[in-house]
């Protein structure tokens, strides 16, 4: 997996957003066994405690599970992998029309940007 890591936001956060977007993706299957937290961490090139700390938020969100005698896997469970899903759809949406709205578009013209753009790309 490819890690991109900036200064602007908390290393950890940006940790728990792209194991969930290798999740979304499908880099990581349902039920597929994690490296562990050394190894996810060098590949990163973070420290182990903070790799820790990422993959700990995810078992709260139930994205991750833990086997106390074989590591840590990626849920099962795909209602929960759908509703991520969803969740990162709606937060890049209402990204990109905060981000439109700057640029001083009205709703209906962000619509309109939208829908044009999608036909172009379907020929």
């Amino acid at each position: 997996m490819q890690w991109n890591i900036d200064s602007e936001r908390p290393v950890y956060i940006q940790l728990i957003e792209q194991i969930q977007a290798g999740i979304i993706s499908g880099y990581y299957n349902l039920g597929d066994k994690l490296p562990s937290v050394r190894e996810l961490a060098t590949e990163a090139g973070v420290n182990p405690n903070t790799m820790q700390r990422a993959l700990a938020e995810l078992e709260q969100t139930g994205l991750v599970y833990t086997n106390r005698t074989s590591g840590r896997y990626i849920t099962s469970d795909i209602e929960v992998i759908k509703k991520l899903k969803k969740q990162s759809a709606k937060n890049i949406i209402v990204d990109f029309i905060e981000k439109m709205k700057q640029l001083g578009y009205e709703e209906d013209e962000i619509l309109e940007c939208v829908t044009k753009i999608l036909e172009e790309m379907r020929k």
